[in-house]
């Protein structure tokens, strides 16, 4: 079912017509008597007060940004979206849908990501209604209907990815690529929720971490691979600048055998790569016997 307009004019004109009709019910039921009407001013009365009870059931207000459903014995008759007072099919039941941007916070849910470790994922969903004949008439609630979805879109996108990569960067995860992530989760979002007449205008992972049965076991994985690429940038270095010493002591015609060069490139190596403050050690011998 597709939304389309409902017939609808400017209702001020009706409400002053219609309370006229009813101000000369009131006064025929009262001077029918006074004047000798008889049964003409009781049915001219009966006539003008049905008119008035028919306009009035036709008046509605639509207020900023939300939208009236008209049915009429059953059958959808159209929606109007236009704010103000008007005058739509008399007997007819109204229904207001609000057309607002609206956010949803999902709970906290615990899911098994790619590699089957335990997370915990939240998102927020930014969505508005666009079609109020589906919102109204395809699902039953379509509030219950957009966190339903969202919660179930969610689960099923933890479980495609893996929370952090750590072998292959250029991987996708949930950690490390939140927008492709979240691009990721509206598209499937829309896919879901287009039959109820919602349009998802945003997603964004609100919480994400490892569940805390395992968290305390990924905290030292992450700890160590910290420190292991913090040694590796170390060691590069240290390599480095004792590649430059040898060749500026080469530069100044200082020459070393092999077993002085090895000598001299691990107490290097130890001075700058160590944690600790290096001791020197005087050597009053010589390194060949």
């Amino acid at each position: 079912m597709q939304e389309r307009k409902a017939w609808h004019m400017n209702g001020f004109g009706a409400l002053l017509l219609g309370t006229a009709a009813f101000v000369g019910a009131v006064l025929l039921f009262i001077s029918s008597d006074e004047f000798a009407l008889g049964a003409a001013g009781y049915v001219l009365g009966s006539l003008l007060l049905l008119a008035s009870l028919i306009l009035f059931s036709a008046l509605t207000i639509v207020q900023p940004n939300q939208a009236k459903v008209i049915t009429f014995f059953g059958r959808y008759k159209g929606t109007v979206t236009d704010s103000g007072l008007w005058l739509v099919m008399p007997f007819s039941a109204k229904s207001q849908v609000s057309l607002k941007v609206r956010n949803f916070n999902s709970q906290k849910l615990k899911v098994n990501d790619a590699s089957g470790n335990p997370v915990e994922i939240a998102a927020v969903v930014v969505f508005r209604v666009t079609d109020t004949a589906r919102a109204s008439f395809e699902v039953d609630d379509y509030e219950t209907f957009v966190e339903i979805q969202s919660e179930t879109a969610i689960r099923h996108l933890a479980a495609q990815y893996p929370y952090d990569t750590y072998e292959d960067a250029s991987a996708v995860s949930l950690r490390g690529n939140a927008d492709e992530v979240s691009s990721r989760l509206l598209a499937e979002l829309q896919e879901r929720l287009t039959v109820a007449g919602v349009e998802v205008l945003e997603t964004r992972l609100s919480h994400l971490a490892y569940a805390p049965e395992i968290a305390g076991a990924m905290l030292q994985r992450q700890q160590a691979e910290a420190i292991v690429s913090a040694r590796q940038k170390i060691v590069d270095g240290a390599v480095g600048m004792v590649e430059s010493a040898l060749k500026q002591l080469e530069a100044r015609g200082v020459v070393l055998d092999e077993e002085r060069r090895a000598a001299m490139i691990n107490n290097l190596m130890v001075a700058i790569v160590s944690e600790r403050g290096t001791t020197p050690v005087i050597n009053a011998g010589t390194l060949y016997n």
